[in-house]
């Protein structure tokens, strides 16, 4: 099972049509038409519609949406409905709201309230699934299902606690297994019974909030555990669609680098990775074209959904800026340079009230076709049927992979020292960011990827070593690549527990350093550190290094430890292992990452045009699409470094010519 199969990228969105008088549909659907609007999401947010009572089910409305949607020809993203339960579930089983990590019980209210280990939620989600499967599978609209919606948050209910030790007793089989992974000799903790452990919680073993905890090893397992928990939830529903839909994909849409979910431990599940775009800022590009990255390589390579973005603004924080002119289509051509094979808004309609009535939306409350972002939305519609099917099912052909690891993102910002300020997101974007100024492919994988097919691997901050990683990393540097890795790495095991030796643990032998101390500081502490002719700042955490082998490429020049190493770089068969010690600004980390891409020949067309943003992506036949991306606000004019065609306006383009790309302008080169 793979991607749906369209005949050009799908573009369309969220459409909640039960919300209007059907005299509204046929408005919408004229402007969908001018909007080249193709792909419809269906059935969302529907479940108190078409199951009113438990034993009632009523799917009039939701058949009469459906049936339209296929008679003026639009594809349909069937969503299972169970994003939210109705107040009649919640009022008939009181059991099925959430208990929060303060211990307070919830009522019905809000989106994410479903206790992910109630038998009667699990029952119910389960049998709106199959019904729906079995009424609209033999539906030819439909290409692809969705199963909930956007899943997160947490319990700590009884039902949740039970679940816990179900889990634990099948990872550890034993109680003696379980107390030496959790060290819980340590403050008299020995668990003697199953029935003795709690979920981790500010009643339990947290304080200051839920990175505040006394036994790492429990609250780990319990986040790995409430990620499983949820994952059994969308299989509930993906098993109850394939009773009646064996071929049809399923999805369900992920949110990035969200990190309440092991996005890794649920890919093998999803028969394609979808995945809701909502940036911070209207400046994030390098952000995003990292999270895309990490969607892409949820599947080794396969192309995802770009499931959701917004055409305008957001309405969730305390300041929803607008996108400007050319953002929309910049950012949705990004998200198709990177891998998306489908291009999809949140939503299709503004809600006329409720959380999300000012937010965003393809056709905003007037229901007029002559607004800027409705003009711009039908702009991109007739460049997506101009482009057809041409990238579809075209992979990166990436030579750097960054591992990215839920599991050492989780027990870092658990840790009680060396500092809470780390935070890996920032230090893994940091060197990201560094890549993306190069201008290199880039594959952001999880530790279990295949990594014989890089030249460089990237592994900053990391922190839990698990399985064979140090010794597969130690294959590429054998082969003549080079590794990165950085400050905090390589500390634990899968279980949280420092290993007995040096650190960075098992990657000494690869990086030849010894780290016998290390100094955090606030961030208004700054140590320089020169690399070769230049001076960067370093912040946060300085390791101190004692080279086992390793040259010293970078130096403090502060503190007692001035003169020592901060960056160092290692020979290890044919290739070489870069360790950077400390916190390094971003100019330190993108020339650290410039000598290592350096000996492997790699760099991007125009590395040295800034915020020009270059993506390669091979279609199954072997042509190469190059993507130019301007994130600028003015032009900029490049020689091509390769020939071809633009396949947004048929233009031939010679080797050298000059180029010239308008503020946030876009070309697609078939060489």
């Amino acid at each position: 099972m793979s991607l749906p199969v369209t005949p050009k990228v799908p573009f369309g969105g969220d459409y909640n049509p039960e919300q209007w008088p059907e005299e509204v549909w046929t408005d919408d659907y004229r402007l969908f038409d001018t909007a080249r609007i193709d792909t419809v999401t269906l059935g969302v947010f529907d479940w108190a519609l078409t199951q009113p009572a438990e034993d009632v089910y009523d799917f009039g409305t939701l058949d009469r949406v459906v049936e339209r949607a296929a008679a003026e020809g639009r594809q349909v993203c069937l969503a299972t409905g169970t994003g939210a339960h109705p107040a009649w579930l919640a009022r008939a089983h009181p059991e099925i709201t959430r208990i929060d990590f303060e211990g307070r019980k919830h009522r019905f209210g809000g989106r994410h309230n479903s206790c992910p280990s109630s038998p009667v939620f699990r029952r119910l989600s389960t049998e709106m699934a199959r019904r729906r499967a079995a009424r609209y599978a033999g539906n030819p609209a439909v290409v692809a299902w969705h199963v909930g919606n956007e899943y997160s948050g947490a319990c700590y209910c009884d039902l949740c606690a039970a679940g816990f030790r179900d889990w634990l007793r099948k990872r550890y089989e034993s109680l003696d297994g379980l107390n030496a992974a959790w060290y819980t000799r340590f403050w008299s903790h020995t668990f003697y019974d199953w029935d003795e452990i709690e979920p981790p919680s500010a009643l339990t073993e947290h304080w200051r909030g839920p990175d505040h905890t006394a036994f790492q090893g429990i609250t780990l397992d319990y986040m790995r555990f409430m990620s499983d928990a949820m994952l059994n939830n969308y299989l509930d529903e993906k098993n109850a669609i394939r009773e009646s839909s064996v071929d049809l994909p399923v999805t369900t849409n992920f949110m990035g680098m969200f990190r309440g979910l092991d996005y890794h431990r649920w890919a093998p599940h999803l028969d394609f990775a979808s995945w809701d775009n909502y940036p911070p800022d209207d400046t994030s590009q390098a952000r995003m074209a990292f999270t895309h990255d990490l969607m892409r390589g949820l599947k080794d390579g396969q192309p995802f959904w770009l499931m959701e973005q917004t055409p305008s603004f957001t309405a969730c924080r305390d300041v929803n800026p607008l996108k400007r002119p050319g953002t929309m289509r910049l950012w949705s051509w990004q998200a198709v340079a990177h891998g998306a094979d489908a291009v999809l808004f949140f939503q299709m309609r503004a809600s006329r009230g409720a959380s999300e009535k000012y937010h965003g939306a393809v056709i905003g409350h007037s229901g007029r076709d002559d607004t800027r972002v409705f003009r711009e939305v039908a702009e991109l519609g007739a460049e997506l049927d101009t482009l057809g099917g041409a990238v579809l099912g075209a992979r990166t052909p990436a030579r750097v992979a960054i591992l990215f690891d839920w599991d050492s993102w989780w027990a870092l910002e658990i840790s009680d020292g060396p500092s809470r300020l780390v935070k890996y997101q920032s230090v893994v974007l940091a060197y990201h960011q560094a890549l993306w100024e190069a201008g290199v492919d880039v594959d952001a994988v999880p530790v279990t990827a295949d990594l014989s097919r890089y030249d460089v691997v990237v592994a900053p901050a990391l922190h839990m070593l698990k399985g064979d990683i140090a010794q597969r990393l130690e294959e590429v540097a054998a082969r003549g690549g080079s590794v990165v890795t950085t400050f905090l790495s390589g500390r634990v095991d899968e279980h949280d527990n420092a290993f007995l030796m040096d650190v960075p643990g098992p990657l000494g032998a690869l990086m030849g350093v010894r780290v016998d101390e290390w100094d955090a500081r606030g961030p208004e502490v700054v140590n320089p550190v020169r690399l070769g002719d230049l001076v960067v700042e370093a912040r946060l955490l300085f390791e101190l290094v004692i080279p086992q082998g390793a040259e010293v490429v970078g130096e403090y020049q502060a503190d007692f430890y001035a003169g020592t190493p901060a960056v160092t770089r290692n020979a290890y068969g044919t290739g070489e292992g870069w360790y950077v010690a400390a916190g390094l600004d971003q100019a330190g980390v993108s020339w650290v990452m410039r000598q290592v891409l350096d000996r492997h020949g790699l760099s991007g067309p125009y590395p040295d045009v800034p915020d020009l943003e270059t993506a390669v992506r091979v279609t199954p036949d072997g042509t190469r699409l190059l993507f130019l991306l301007n994130h600028n606000a003015a032009p900029v004019e490049v020689p091509a470094r390769v020939g071809g065609v633009d396949l947004l306006t048929g233009t031939r383009v010679e080797v050298g010519q000059l180029l010239t790309l308008d503020a946030r302008g876009v070309m697609i080169l078939r060489q």
